[in-house]
C-alpha cells in the first residue's frame, strides 16, 4: 500500500498549516465491497443464537412508543415495532437495521480515510480495520442504540472533517441534523458536540464560533432534541439517575478501569497503534493542521467519559475516526524501507484479527458449546442463549403451585431481559404476565394490589423479597441447558405469598428502586 505523496515527500521545505490539507484521495469501490461482505456476513448470522436482553426490552418498549424512555429515546424502540409488525418473531429482520448500519460503518471510515488524502489501498486498509473492529461487529449484530449510535458519531464526524478542509461551513447543517437525529437514539451525541466545541476551542479555527451556519446546525440539532429532551424533563430526568447507577458499576462495561482497558480492544488490539498514530498524526501533523479540532475531540470526549464513569464504548465511534487518519499514517509506513516485510507483517496481524474477531464478536460457535473466554471477551454473546429454556424454568415452578394460587398468580422479574423474555415466550408455555421495576418496564405497569403470589426470578437472595411478604420459598433454579457463564443462568426462582402492603404503595418507593 503507497501513501499519497504529498509536499512533505518532496525536496524543499514542508508547507506551512496556511497552505491547506492536501485534496481528498481518488475515489474507491474497496471500502463498498468491505461494506456489502461486512452487512451479508451480519444478515447471514443474524438468526443464530437468539434474542438480546436489550431487544426484549426493545419490543416491549415498541408496545408502548412515547418520545422517552428512562434509558433511550424514541428511536430503536420504533424500528423494533416496525420490524416485529412486518415479520413478527423474525430475527433478521428485527436486526436489518443494525446489518446496514455496520456496513454503512465500513464505508464512512473508508470515506473519512479519503477525506485525510488516502489512496486506494489505505482507504482499503481503513475499511478492513472498522470490519474487524469489535464496535461494528459486536453491536452490529444486534438490534441495538449502539449501533445506531455508532452511524451517528461516524456521520457528524465526517461533516466535521469535510467542513474543516473545505472551509465551506454549510456542511455544519449536516453536521447538526446528524446529531439532531442522533439524540432521538441517546443524548451521547450532545458529548461528540462538546468535544468538537472543545477542539475548536483549542485548536481553531476560532471563526466557527461566530459562524452563521454553524450557529444554524447547532439550531437543527436542538430542534430534533427536543421532543426527548421534553420528555425527560417532564419525567424529572430519568436518565440522570441511570447515568449513577452505570458510574457506580452497576453495568457492563462500566468503571473507570474497565473502560480505559476496553479501549485496547474495541476496534481491534491490531488497530491500536493504528489509531494512536492517526491522533498524533492529527495532531502534529503540519499538512493535517486543519483537522486538530477533531484530534482534540477524542482526548476531551474520552475524559469526559472517565470522569463521569460513563460506559467505554461511548467514545469507540472516534477511535474509529482516528483509526481512518491512521490508515494513511500506517499505508505510507508499509511503503517506505523493507516494504515487503512491513507489507507482510500487516497482512499477517489482519490475518489474526479477522479469525478472532470470527470467534469473539460473532455467533460462529455452536450455543451449546461456547467457550467461556468468548463470553469473557463478548458479554452480550452469553446475553443471547437460553431465554426459552429460560422461560421453561419459570412455567415449570408456575406448573408447581396449586391450582388456586396458579389462576392468581403473576411474575416478578429483576429486570427488563427477563420480562422481555417471558412476554416473548410466555404465553404459549401459559404463564401469567411479567413485570419488572427496572428502567422503563416499572412504567409498563404494575400487579393488581390483589396480586399476592408471585413467582419472583432475577433477584439472587430473599433479603429484598421478604421485605415486601410475608413468606418467600425457592421453588427451583433456573436452567438454560447449556453451560454458558450469562445473568440468568442457575438463578433461584422464588414463590412468594403474602404481601402486608399493596404493590400500589411499594411499587415507585421500593420495587423500582430496587430493580
Amino acid at each position: 500500500m503507497a501513501e499519497p505523496v504529498t509536499d512533505l515527500d518532496r525536496p524543499g521545505p514542508a508547507p506551512s498549516p496556511v497552505d491547506g490539507p492536501p485534496p481528498p484521495g481518488p475515489r474507491s469501490t474497496g471500502p463498498w465491497l468491505v461494506g456489502v461482505a461486512v452487512t451479508a456476513v451480519l444478515l447471514l448470522l443474524a438468526g443464530r443464537y437468539g434474542y438480546h436482553r436489550d431487544e426484549l426490552y426493545f419490543l416491549l418498549c415498541g408496545r408502548h412508543l412515547d418520545w422517552g424512555y428512562v434509558d433511550q429515546g424514541p428511536l430503536v424502540p420504533a424500528l423494533a415495532r416496525l420490524a416485529d409488525t412486518v415479520a413478527p418473531g423474525n430475527l433478521v429482520v428485527l436486526r436489518t437495521p443494525s446489518a446496514l448500519i455496520g456496513g454503512a460503518a465500513v464505508v464512512l471510515v473508508g470515506a473519512t480515510a479519503r477525506e485525510f488524502g488516502a489512496d486506494r489501498a489505505a482507504q482499503l486498509f481503513a475499511a478492513l480495520l472498522a470490519a474487524t473492529a469489535g464496535i461494528v461487529l459486536a453491536p452490529g449484530h444486534l438490534l441495538s442504540t449502539t449501533t445506531v449510535d455508532l452511524l451517528v458519531w461516524l456521520v457528524a464526524a465526517g461533516y466535521a472533517v469535510r467542513m474543516l478542509r473545505t472551509g465551506d461551513t454549510r456542511w455544519a447543517l449536516g453536521l447538526g441534523l446528524a446529531l439532531g437525529v442522533g439524540m432521538l437514539n441517546k443524548l451521547l451525541p450532545a458529548l461528540l458536540g462538546v468535544g468538537l466545541l472543545a477542539g475548536v476551542t483549542i485548536a481553531g479555527p476560532l471563526r466557527l464560533l461566530r459562524d452563521r451556519w454553524v450557529w444554524a446546525g447547532a439550531g437543527v440539532a436542538a430542534l430534533l432534541a427536543v421532543p426527548n429532551l421534553a420528555w425527560q424533563a417532564a419525567h424529572g430526568f430519568p436518565q440522570a439517575s441511570v447515568a449513577s447507577s452505570i458510574a457506580a458499576g452497576d453495568s457492563s462495561y462500566s468503571g473507570r478501569l474497565d473502560a480505559t482497558m476496553l479501549h485496547l480492544v474495541i476496534i481491534s488490539p491490531y488497530a491500536v497503534p493504528v489509531w494512536v498514530a492517526g491522533l498524533v498524526a492529527l495532531l502534529r501533523r503540519p499538512e493535517w493542521a486543519a483537522y486538530r479540532a477533531v484530534g482534540w475531540a477524542w482526548p476531551v470526549v474520552f475524559a469526559i467519559v472517565l470522569l463521569v464513569g460513563g460506559k467505554g464504548y461511548y467514545d469507540a465511534p472516534l477511535l474509529l475516526v482516528l483509526t481512518a487518519a491512521g490508515a494513511v499514517v500506517t499505508a505510507g509506513w508499509a511503503a517506505r524501507g523493507r516494504a515487503w516485510a512491513r507489507r507482510v507483517l500487516l497482512a499477517a496481524g489482519a490475518a489474526v484479527t479477522v479469525a478472532g474477531s470470527a470467534v469473539l464478536l460473532l455467533p460462529t460457535l455452536p450455543a451449546d458449546r461456547l467457550p467461556g473466554f468468548v463470553v469473557d471477551v463478548n458479554y452480550d454473546a452469553g446475553e443471547t442463549i437460553g431465554w426459552p429454556a429460560f422461560a421453561d424454568s419459570i412455567a415449570a415452578v408456575h406448573r408447581g403451585l396449586p391450582p388456586a394460587e396458579r389462576a392468581r398468580a403473576v411474575v416478578l422479574t429483576g429486570n427488563y431481559g427477563e420480562a422481555g423474555a417471558l412476554a416473548r415466550y410466555g404465553p404459549a408455555r401459559g404463564l401469567p404476565r411479567a413485570y419488572s421495576g427496572h428502567n422503563s418496564m416499572a412504567d409498563f405497569g404494575r400487579p393488581a394490589d390483589g396480586a399476592d403470589v408471585v413467582i419472583a426470578v432475577g433477584w439472587e437472595r430473599a433479603d429484598r423479597l421478604r421485605a415486601w411478604f410475608t413468606e418467600v420459598t425457592e421453588a427451583g433454579r433456573v436452567d438454560q441447558r447449556v453451560a454458558v457463564d450469562n445473568d440468568e443462568n442457575g438463578l433461584p426462582i422464588f414463590v412468594c405469598r403474602g404481601m402486608p402492603r399493596p404493590w400500589s404503595r411499594i411499587w415507585d418507593t421500593e420495587v423500582r428502586r430496587a430493580s
